[in-house]
């Protein structure tokens, strides 16, 4: 299975309120682990290719042109490519500092600092080294 490869656009232009991302997810990738923020919105557009949309305990195929957003504080979610073409998609979210992202599938957690970086800890607080 190939990587996601994620081009942060926005940081082109030196953007500080929201971020920008182009993402190419080849096939058998995932476009991050299952999980939803407590400050920050997300969205996203499909460009290419058909990613499965996992939200909840639902899924569903998209298409080119399909959108899709995720409010914070809302279910968590990922994308998948389960096809055998690379899925093109611009992901568009804001940069809440203090945001936390909550994984529930896995024993990770996200929250950002002062320095507007992600610090990754267990969900008992244990730092990963």
């Amino acid at each position: 299975m190939q990587a996601r490869q994620k081009r942060p656009l926005g940081d082109l232009f030196n953007l500080k309120n929201f971020g920008v991302n182009l993402i190419h997810l080849p096939p058998g990738s995932i476009s991050s682990l299952h999980h939803s923020h407590e400050l920050q919105d997300e969205f996203i557009y499909v460009l290419e290719g058909h990613p499965t949309l996992f939200q909840a305990d639902e899924s569903l195929q998209l298409a080119p042109g399909m959108i899709a957003g995720f409010p914070a504080k809302g279910v968590a979610h990922h994308l998948e490519n389960r096809t055998d073409v690379t899925c093109v998609i611009l992901e568009v979210g804001d940069r809440s500092t203090g945001d936390r992202v909550n994984y529930p599938s896995d024993d990770i957690q996200a929250v950002t600092g002062a320095d507007g970086k992600w610090h990754f800890t267990h969900k008992d607080g244990i730092p990963y080294s």
